[in-house]
């Protein structure tokens, strides 16, 4: 797609389902779908309150994965010792944490679209409470020691991609970097400041049973912060809001009020919604039908991974991640080898990466709404503030790269310069900085390519979120692995610079593609799903009413 060329052919003829990413994700989609388009309706009802509200729970569920994951790390010789195991042996129990990391979004984030937001959080955060209780209570097994860590991860891991979920739910493309800054940053910090409590109340008390003990608290905190405070805000469940949801969905504060409605007659809200619908992007999303208990298809978040368009935004996404993760595995053996630090020195090292998380993640929020303005402006387009726009014919891939050929140019020199930096024992100042850097930036990739993989995908935005989890897991563990064995090979300076290469040269070549053809290839996407839904047929979805 030309710069020069923003009007190109729309696709008012394409069904609505052809926004999905597969025939069954589709399928899904359409069974909680009205046959009205109205796109005069406002894009959603929650009002400024309730999405401060709705931001301040994702903040709080949000930190679950990161915190758990990081507090674990001082209590590594804690354990070993307690349970009479190696090191070796007490690191399975993390490459085990990083594989549920990757398989629970795909159960639960995917449900998620179908079942409702708040329903799923319960569930996850009822799992990870559990978990951690009986990590807390487990005294001399290492067997239920490995199987507690897997669960304790299936509970918390989900909540990233549900979260994006949310966020697309109650804020329209043009607005939702302002609620995604603060809670991806606050998420980043947790990543940070997790080794620094958990070493701390190690330190204090002499034994790893306080850290579980404070995660028991913290999840039964969330879980009821989430259960009276957080309303549904699924589309496929309650529209734009007008619908009222019911049980599940139903905050226990509501409840306990006597169920006093927030918008007023629940009954009426139903039948005028599902006279009227909303719209999302080109796709018609609810309201109110009760949608029929199925399993969750891990295979509509892997089917996301196949297309084009998706591989390369997943690559943008993915691949800082995993620079991220390869500097902060690597950071204890250069302060302790190149600098000499003690334990405390460098845990106290990892807080500039999370100053740069967090004000990375604040800052891009604040870009990623201004890109969208400017590039509406660029094209003579007129934003929609009420209804939100049709992201079928605006560029929305343009608008949320923009700007990153310069952000690439500094990720770039910022990265190889880390390893020489390192290499060439150079101020201890220089690579803490660096840190900064490269944490603020990797931070800002991650979160403008998973906000443009749920816009691609509006009709099922937790399970593309879930899709983008798996990849950045997969190449978090793959840089991981090789990341010892490829230093003692080629030393630091080398291997930042190889990263560099495939990172960085990769990112340029796929924002290019990106700006210049994805915008091409999603209508080649949605052209191709709605053909073979129309080839194969939908035979559940003709019977219904």
């Amino acid at each position: 797609m030309s710069e020069a060329e923003p009007e190109e052919p729309t696709f008012s003829s394409l069904p609505e389902e052809a926004i999905s990413a597969a025939p069954n994700a589709g399928k899904e989609a359409r069974e909680a779908e009205p046959a009205v388009d109205n796109p005069s309706l406002p894009y959603t009802t929650f009002t400024k309150a309730e999405k401060r509200l709705i931001t301040v729970i994702l903040i709080s569920t949000m930190l679950a994965s990161p915190l758990t994951a990081t507090i674990y790390l001082p209590l590594l010789p804690l354990l070993a010792t307690h349970f009479h195991v190696s090191i070796q042996a007490i690191n399975l129990t993390i490459t085990l944490y990083i594989v549920f990391q990757a398989i629970s979004p795909l159960l639960f984030a995917t449900a998620s679209d179908s079942f409702g937001r708040r329903p799923i959080l319960l569930v996850t955060y009822a799992v990870y409470t559990v978990a951690s209780l009986g990590l807390a209570l487990n005294k001399s097994s290492y067997s239920a020691l490995l199987v507690l860590r897997a669960v304790q991860s299936l509970g918390a891991s989900a909540v990233l991609a549900i979260a994006y979920g949310v966020i697309a739910d109650v804020c329209p493309p043009a607005e939702r970097g302002g609620m995604q800054g603060p809670t991806m940053g606050a998420a980043n910090l947790a990543v940070c400041l997790g080794p620094v409590f958990g070493g701390l109340v190690a330190l204090g008390s002499g034994s790893y049973e306080w850290v579980f003990w404070a995660l028991v608290i913290f999840g039964g905190s969330v879980f009821l912060f989430v259960g009276f405070g957080l309303s549904e805000t699924a589309r496929s469940i309650v529209g734009n809001g007008k619908v009222e949801a019911t049980g599940w969905g139903e905050s226990w504060w509501n409840i306990l009020r006597g169920r006093s409605q927030r918008r007023g007659n629940a009954a009426e809200m139903n039948k005028t919604s599902q006279a009227e619908g909303t719209k999302d992007g080109g796709a018609q999303i609810g309201p109110g039908r009760k949608t029929k208990f199925k399993m969750a298809n891990p295979m509509a978040a892997i089917r996301i991974l196949f297309w084009k368009d998706t591989a390369l935004v997943l690559w943008m996404a993915g691949s800082p991640y995993a620079v991220w993760y390869a500097v902060q595995a690597s950071i204890p053996s250069i302060y302790k080898d190149i600098y000499h630090f003690n334990e405390l020195q460098i845990g106290l090292s990892y807080l500039t990466g999370g100053f740069g998380t967090v004000s990375g993640g604040y800052l891009n929020g604040k870009l990623m709404d201004w890109n969208y303005k400017a590039t509406a402006r660029s094209i003579g387009h007129t934003i929609d503030k009420v209804s939100g726009d049709d992201l079928n014919n605006f560029p929305i891939e343009r608008a949320r790269a923009r700007g990153s050929y310069c952000i690439l140019a500094i990720y770039i020199a910022a990265l190889a310069g880390y390893g020489w930096a390192v290499q060439a024992r150079a101020h201890v100042a220089v690579p803490l900085v660096l840190q900064y850097v490269l944490a603020a930036l990797c931070t800002s990739f991650q979160q403008t390519f998973n906000a443009l993989l749920v816009d691609i995908f509006p009709a099922s935005p937790s399970t593309a979120a879930a899709s983008g989890n798996i990849t950045r897991c997969a190449l978090s563990a793959i840089v991981v692995a090789v990341l010892q064995p490829l230093v003692d090979i080629m030393g630091r300076g080398w291997f930042f610079t190889a990263l560099t290469a495939l990172s960085g040269g990769g990112g340029l070549l796929a924002d290019w593609l990106v700006k210049n053809k994805g915008m091409g290839w999603r209508r080649e996407r949605i052209e191709r799903t709605s053909k073979d839904e129309t080839e194969h047929g939908d035979v559940e979805t003709k019977r219904e009413p």
